[in-house]
């Protein structure tokens, strides 16, 4: 009864807190303008205009009014502030609820394609059965967002808040990434993606944010930022889900390859289709294809196109937009990765283990001949870079086995403007896509075989030279905005 009693008014303190600056609210957003603006932005990178989102700790609801939803729930324990929230921004919905309150989350009207926690959780007694919570509500697609104050900054915004340069708070529990990761591990969630940023959370006549753009985020130094954002999802493995596939294969020059990707092909779905996307080849791969079409219809959906541009990337997303099935693969003519590992792939995303699968050549040994030395060792360095410009961790990026859901893949294509028609491999177009949609990726490795007809369609220096161009594309899309 006393836990209770204490932990009723510790809430009572915090709802009458954030009542009293309820008023005040605008004025100390003006006040660190440069800081809310970086913030803002963010988030919007993260949650994708037109979602679906539930903002736990809403305030007066500047922030979810700034993500765009096409359907938006604000909830916060300050009657006052929802009061301002509903007063501001009548196209949302905003209640009064204890957040600790499982049977009010479980109340909250969805589904939800994001649920955001901005600067709430050091707020709550019980993070945990928060988290454990909104897994209940959260639907396979949903991504959890929880942004905070960085808990080496501690010092520093006590004295902020000291000389009146920050918003007075509550009492408020300093979490470290590895804190809140294990929260959510516990809670039924796995996070997908972990970023830094705000260096300098001040203006300074300009050089804040270059400070933040350029010094903020390099390794080591970006985990000195003010701000830490981490999005997670739920997760369990299924063994229920039973989807149909469509497996393209652009070829070029790959003749001798196309009916052994048939015969070599194991039937690992009940429902499969082989999608042939040919760039203009000198050998006859395109009557190849047409042939073996013909050869094997009784056994085969195979269908047949040529590619309109030129490159794998517009082959990949011809291929693609052609596909009439649930699960999208890439198989490489060479036949360079097997076939035969194709059920690997299949397998990992129908169990839930990611949502990106992606292949890697670089784990186990491989092929005497597949890969030529300066080939592995730019494969080697280029994976670490695009480690850190992804926050996700890449042994191989340039495998041509990518696995993926025609939703996800849809959702990818819908949101292609942000970065264009930029990549002439067709590997990062949806690497770059999936991050920045949150998809958990997952690497499969494979063995990397040598090629038994045809040769190599890879310039060690045109095409390193263009992996540059794709490392400062990436930067500038992924980090310095």
């Amino acid at each position: 009864m006393t836990n209770h009693l204490i932990e009723k008014s510790r809430k009572e303190r915090i709802q009458a807190h954030f009542d009293m600056l309820s008023g005040l609210r605008d004025c100390w957003i003006s006040r660190n303008r440069d800081y809310y603006a970086d913030d803002r932005r963010y988030m919007r990178f993260v949650v994708p205009e037109g979602s679906r989102v539930l903002e736990l700790g809403c305030g007066t609801g500047d922030l979810l009014s700034q993500m765009k939803p096409s359907y938006g729930v604000g909830a916060d324990l300050s009657p006052q502030m929802i009061e301002f929230a509903k007063r501001n921004h009548r196209n949302f919905d905003f209640v009064v609820g204890d957040l600790e309150d499982e049977a009010f989350i479980a109340g909250l009207k969805g589904p939800f394609d994001y649920i955001v926690l901005s600067d709430t959780i050091g707020y709550l007694d019980d993070i945990e059965l928060v988290f454990r919570a909104l897994r209940k509500i959260a639907s396979p697609h949903t991504r959890l967002v929880v942004s905070y104050y960085s808990h080496l900054w501690e010092p520093v915004l006590a004295l902020a808040e000291s000389v009146g340069r920050k918003m007075p708070q509550p009492g408020v529990n300093f979490l470290s990434s590895s804190d809140i990761t294990n929260l959510l591990y516990l809670a039924g969630f796995e996070v997908v993606r972990t970023e830094w940023r705000q260096l300098i959370p001040k203006r300074l006549l300009g050089m804040g944010r270059l400070v933040n753009r350029y010094l903020g985020t390099l390794p080591l130094i970006r985990r000195l930022c003010l701000r830490h954002y981490i999005v997670a999802r739920p997760f369990e493995r299924r063994h229920d889900w039973a989807p149909s596939v469509s497996i393209l294969i652009p070829c070029r020059n790959e003749k001798g390859n196309v009916e052994s990707a048939i015969t070599r092909m194991p039937r690992f779905a009940e429902d499969m289709e082989i999608l042939y996307v040919e760039g203009h080849s000198s050998d006859g791969t395109f009557e190849e294809c047409k042939r073996v079409r013909d050869a094997y219809v009784d056994e085969w959906n195979i269908r047949v196109a040529q590619q309109d541009g030129k490159g794998k990337g517009d082959a990949v997303r011809k291929g693609f937009d052609m596909a009439s099935k649930d699960i999208l693969m890439i198989l490489d003519a060479d036949l360079t990765v097997a076939p035969e590992d194709l059920p690997k792939f299949y397998r990992a995303i129908t169990e839930g283990t990611g949502e990106f699968i992606n292949g890697t050549r670089l784990v186990y040994p491989m092929e005497k001949g597949a890969m030529r030395f300066l080939n592995y060792l730019a494969n080697r360095i280029f994976a670490l870079i695009f480690s850190f410009l992804l926050n996700q961790r890449f042994t191989d990026t340039l495998c041509g086995t990518k696995v993926l859901s025609k939703k996800h893949y849809d959702d990818i294509a819908a949101g292609r403007v942000y970065f264009g028609e930029f990549d002439p491999f067709g590997d990062y177009d949806l690497i770059f896509g999936a991050a920045k949609l949150n998809l958990k990726i997952t690497e499969v490795p494979i063995r990397y075989a040598d090629r038994t007809y045809g040769e190599p369609q890879i310039s060690r220096f045109r095409d390193g030279f263009l992996l540059l161009r794709m490392v400062v594309f990436a930067w500038r899309k992924l980090k310095a905005f």
